[in-house]
């Protein structure tokens, strides 16, 4: 699994599905706050006056020579719950993130956030 911190060096690089097909750009990190693991990523999707940003799960994802590749289609990836491009994921959409990759969704001990924006 990534480090948060350098999954972050990674914004701005490409994200591509598992057969190589480009989804978007890396946007942002979000790690699970139990763990402080790198835990999703947004990758920007659209056209340029549609942009949105789409969740796809890092779990084993691996880089190569200026891409992120991770293990979903882009099909997939095109239909997972997105954010505005300055939007934030509410609190109450988090389980259709992990429902949608078929992830095992807890929140936190206190009822809190499972995701956390880094």
């Amino acid at each position: 699994m990534f480090e948060a911190g350098d999954i972050r060096e990674w914004r701005g690089h490409d994200v591509v599905d598992r057969d190589g097909h480009k989804i978007g750009a890396l946007e942002s990190v979000y790690v699970d706050t139990v763990t402080d693991q790198a835990f999703f990523a947004t990758v920007t999707m659209g056209l340029p006056t549609r942009r949105r940003l789409a969740f796809v799960p890092l779990l084993g994802a691996t880089v190569g020579p200026g891409y992120v590749k991770v293990a979903h289609t882009k099909d997939v990836v095109k239909k997972a719950p997105a954010i505005d491009t300055d939007g934030e994921l509410p609190a109450a959409e988090e389980p259709a993130v992990f429902a949608h990759y078929e992830l095992d969704y807890a929140p936190g001990g206190g009822g809190e956030r499972r995701l956390a924006r880094r």
